[in-house]
């Protein structure tokens, strides 16, 4: 499955250790990588290769310097043909000029607005129709009034809540301010304190204590910090039996 790595503190932190050992998962997620980072704007990267084998990765995370937001993917090709326009992560402004990434790990199987936004989008992925919605949800309510940032994770959260059931839907959405983080599947992410924030990460990427993101809950943070938590929803992604063969059968 694709993997996912996020990171956000209040102070700039060298991160490229972790980066590093997460980009070395690639072997078993051979069909892209990609990051942003900001370096006075966002800066988005990606290649539809291993990152295991990109000409520029390594010296990019060599040269990064300290960040204080950072998202990461490596991906596995479940939906969507292997090409750079399906690499996460993607982003995109909202109608005030809010500029929207996101990452995302899972497969969406059911969504009123999964085939509206086919014909629009840049690549073939089921994640980019998700993330179009989300905006377009998002242009509704600004439409009326420009949301607040406790009105902003709300919409997120209300937005994931309803797509939940019957998807699988773990990822982070950072909006220039606040990152959120949700997971509805088992043992698929979890996070680690460090001294000046807050790592996320599919799996542990060192020995030390990690811990397991709750389930079927969007929490939001800035600066490191947790700020707003949503209420705890019933979508948990319960695989079947043929998503099981679907998946084991990728790997073979």
């Amino acid at each position: 499955m694709c993997e996912l790595l996020g990171f956000t503190s209040g102070k700039n932190t060298d991160i490229s250790d972790y980066l590093k050992t997460f980009f070395a998962h690639s072997s078993n997620n051979p069909h892209g990588w990609g990051m942003m980072y900001e370096n006075s704007s966002r800066i988005i990267l990606k290649e539809a290769v291993s990152a295991n084998e990109s000409s520029f990765l390594g010296d990019m995370l060599d040269s990064i310097g300290k960040q204080k937001n950072v998202l990461a993917h490596i991906r596995f090709a479940t939906v969507g043909s292997i090409n750079e326009n399906n690499c996460h992560p993607f982003t995109g402004a909202d109608i005030s000029g809010r500029e929207w990434t996101l990452i995302h790990n899972g497969t969406i199987f059911s969504s009123r607005h999964n085939h509206r936004y086919s014909a629009v989008q840049s690549g073939d992925t089921d994640s980019e129709r998700f993330f179009l919605s989300m905006l377009d949800n998002m242009n509704d309510h600004i439409s009326r009034a420009v949301p607040n940032e406790r009105e902003r994770f709300e919409i997120i959260n209300s937005f994931i809540a309803e797509n939940s059931p019957r998807n699988k839907l773990n990822l982070m959405i950072y909006d220039g301010d606040l990152l959120y983080v949700h997971k509805n599947l088992k043992n698929t992410l979890c996070f680690k304190r460090l001294d000046n924030g807050i790592l996320f990460s599919t799996k542990p990427l060192d020995g030390g204590v990690w811990i397991p993101f709750p389930m079927a809950q969007v929490i939001a943070f800035r600066n490191g910090k947790e700020v707003y938590r949503g209420d705890r929803h019933k979508g948990v992604f319960v695989p079947t039996l043929e998503y099981i063969t679907a998946m084991d059968a990728m790997y073979i």
